[in-house]
C-alpha cells in the first residue's frame, strides 16, 4: 500500500473480530484475502447472517450516517486480510463529489436500510406466529400457579407443593389456559430454580413451588409493564438483556455510593465480559438504556466511558427479562 494513509491492510486470525455488533463505525473495509462471516446476537449465542469473499465491500452503510454497528464481523478463516477505508479519509473525497451523487448515494443507502429493517420486521412476523407465550399469557399463567399454590400448597422442608389436580382445573376450567403451557412454565421454572418437578411415574409429578416471592414480585412487574405508563417502562430486548446483566455482573463487586449507585467503566468490562461471563457489551444498548431511564447516566472522558446506575434495581429486573426471554423463545412445532 506504499505510504497512502488513507487505507491499511489489516490482519485477522480465525475467529477473531473485525469489528462488533453497537461498535460505533470509523471505516469501511474491502476484503482482500480469504472470509469473513456478518453474525448477530440472538439469544445467548450468535447466528450467521452472511459470509463474504475476497473483493466483497462491508461497513459501508455506516458512511452516510454513522449508525452504530448493527452486526459483527469475524474472520473464519486465518491469514484473513482486509483493506481498512478510514471514514476521516473517504469523507474528505465525498466532499468533493457533485451534490446530486451525494444525494443518490445517500438515497441508496437509506433505501437499503429501510429494506433491511423491513425484512427483520417480516421475520420477526413469522416468528411471532408460532410463539407460545404471549406478555398477557405469561402474566395470567403466572399468576394462576402463584394463587394456587399460596392458597392450597401444603407447606414442607423442600417449598410449597402444589396439588396438580387443582392447578389443572384451574388452568383449564377457570382461565381457559392450556394446559401443556402450565406444564412447559414449570418446567422453565424449575429450570431456573424457582421451583422442583419431580416425575412420579404413571403421570404423575410431585410439584414444589420453592420461591413463592419471586412470583407475586414478576407478576407485579410484567402486569405494570405491560399495562401501566410507569416512568421506568420500557421493553429490554434480548441485546439489551445482556447489557443489564453485564451490569449487574460487575456492578454488584462494587462498592454502593449513599444512594446506591455504582459507577463501572465500560470499557474496561467491554474487554474482559466475554471470557467472565460470556457475554458481549454493546455501548450502543448500554446509551440506549441510559436514555430511557433504565440504566443511570452514562459519560466518557474521550479514553473510557461509563455508566452508573443503582445495582439493586438492575439485580432485581434481570431475572424477571430473562425468564421473558426464556418464555417468549418458546415457539410451537
Amino acid at each position: 500500500m506504499g505510504t497512502d494513509k488513507s487505507k491499511r491492510i489489516v490482519k485477522l486470525k480465525k475467529g477473531e473480530e473485525l469489528f462488533r455488533e453497537g461498535d460505533s463505525p470509523d471505516a469501511m473495509y474491502i476484503i482482500h484475502k480469504g472470509r469473513l462471516a456478518i453474525t448477530k446476537q440472538k439469544g445467548k449465542s450468535h447466528i450467521t447472517l452472511a459470509e463474504l469473499k475476497p473483493g466483497d465491500l462491508l461497513g459501508e452503510m455506516a458512511f452516510f450516517d454513522k449508525s452504530p454497528r448493527s452486526a459483527s464481523v469475524v474472520a473464519i478463516t486465518n491469514e484473513t486480510e482486509v483493506i481498512e477505508l478510514p471514514f476521516i479519509a473517504l469523507d474528505q473525497q465525498y466532499a468533493a463529489l457533485p451534490q446530486w451523487v451525494k444525494s443518490i448515494m445517500k438515497a441508496v443507502n437509506g433505501h437499503l436500510r429501510r429494506a433491511n429493517i423491513k425484512i427483520r420486521q417480516l421475520e420477526r412476523t413469522k416468528e411471532d406466529e408460532k410463539e407460545v407465550f404471549s406478555p398477557f399469557t405469561i402474566t395470567q399463567l403466572m399468576a394462576i400457579l402463584g394463587f394456587v399454590a399460596s392458597y392450597y400448597g401444603e407447606k414442607s422442608e423442600e417449598g410449597l407443593q402444589v396439588p396438580g389436580g387443582t392447578l389443572r382445573n384451574y388452568t383449564i376450567q377457570v382461565f381457559q389456559q392450556a394446559t401443556h403451557k402450565m406444564q412447559t412454565l414449570t418446567e422453565v421454572l424449575s429450570d431456573f430454580g424457582y421451583m422442583k418437578v419431580q416425575q412420579l411415574g404413571e403421570g404423575k409429578q410431585k410439584i414444589l413451588v420453592t420461591d413463592l416471592d419471586f412470583i407475586f414480585n414478576f407478576v407485579d412487574f410484567y402486569n405494570n409493564q405491560l399495562f401501566s405508563e410507569s416512568a421506568k417502562k420500557y421493553d429490554v430486548s434480548e441485546t439489551q438483556l445482556a447489557a443489564l446483566k453485564i451490569a449487574k455482573y460487575y456492578g454488584e463487586k462494587l462498592e454502593k455510593n449513599a444512594k446506591g449507585f455504582v459507577k463501572i467503566n465500560l470499557t474496561e468490562v467491554g474487554a474482559t465480559c466475554s471470557k467472565d461471563i460470556g457475554l458481549r457489551l454493546s455501548l450502543a444498548d448500554v446509551k440506549t438504556l441510559s436514555d430511557v431511564g433504565l440504566l443511570g447516566d452514562y459519560s466518557s472522558d474521550g479514553t473510557n466511558d461509563f455508566i452508573e446506575f443503582e445495582v439493586d434495581y438492575i439485580a432485581e429486573i434481570v431475572p424477571y427479562w430473562d425468564l421473558v426471554h426464556t418464555l417468549k423463545a418458546i415457539q410451537s412445532d
